[in-house]
């Protein structure tokens, strides 16, 4: 099902949206947009093709856990990926959304590792909107991604578990914000960083995502290897999209994996 609003605006911004922009499928409610978008791909679904819902009845964030998605209170986006799979394609859809939500709702958020997207109020740091990107392969080799993406549009009546760190973005600059002016900003976005990881040529991606990660040189973080605990301190990520952490004399490199910050 497809509003007919969004079609047209669709339509009329073609040009920008590259391959995302003529196969979007918009639902009133489903269990989750990466589950719809991997049904679609194992029918022979495109590249390009996006799932767009009003609501999720059991979206999910990284580690099983589960992304909150009411009706009305947010953007639930996924994207089908064929042309690569570096695991750079998370890094660059935190650019694609973080530009979005500057160029499209004036909001100054910031990336954190991996894939988190957050604004600083008052010394506190709150999650606007979040990534998820899930790999399937064929004979060993990566077949396609599906990118999931979550963005926190208005304030609703958050978990326990989320009230103190989830923010929306309406709640934080004080005003309405158009569902599908976002949803073109975002595609287009995405085609562009897309479009730079299909080249190999990643020089520009990844220092626009240092740019917006802050976090990303300087800051002590933690993580595990099985039940060890470590902690070092950020040095940037490096050419594959590794972020690069110094332990005592050596570095170690991460990709993905649960990182915490330490505040």
């Amino acid at each position: 099902m497809l509003l007919a609003d969004l079609e047209a605006r669709l339509r009329s911004a073609a040009g920008r949206l590259g391959p995302f922009g003529g196969r979007v499928r918009h639902y009133r409610e489903v269990r989750s947009t990466n589950d719809v978008a991997a049904e679609l791909a194992e029918l022979g679904a495109p590249h390009g093709t996006v799932v767009m819902a009003d609501a999720q009845t059991d979206g999910r964030g990284r580690h099983g856990h589960r992304w909150f998605s009411p009706a009305g209170a947010g953007l639930y986006v996924s994207v089908l990926v064929r042309t690569v799979s570096a695991p750079v394609l998370t890094l660059a859809a935190g650019v694609a959304v973080a530009d979005a939500l500057r160029t499209g709702a004036g909001l100054a958020v910031t990336l954190e590792w991996p894939n988190d997207i957050m604004v600083d109020v008052r010394g506190r740091r709150q999650k606007v909107a979040g990534i998820l990107a899930e790999a399937a392969s064929v004979h060993e080799q990566v077949e396609r991604v599906i990118v999931g993406i979550g963005v926190n549009l208005r304030d609703t009546a958050w978990p326990a578990e989320l009230a103190d760190r989830a923010g929306s973005v309406e709640g934080l600059i004080g005003r309405s914000v158009d569902r599908v002016d976002l949803l073109v900003e975002l595609l287009a976005a995405f085609a562009t960083c897309c479009r730079e990881v299909e080249s190999g040529v990643l020089t520009g991606l990844l220092a626009r995502w240092e740019e917006l990660a802050p976090s990303s040189r300087g800051a002590t973080v933690e993580w595990s290897v099985g039940s060890v605990r470590h902690r070092g301190v950020t040095e940037g990520i490096d050419g594959d999209g590794a972020l690069v952490v110094r332990v005592g004399t050596r570095c170690e490199r991460l990709f993905g994996g649960d990182v915490r910050h330490v505040r």
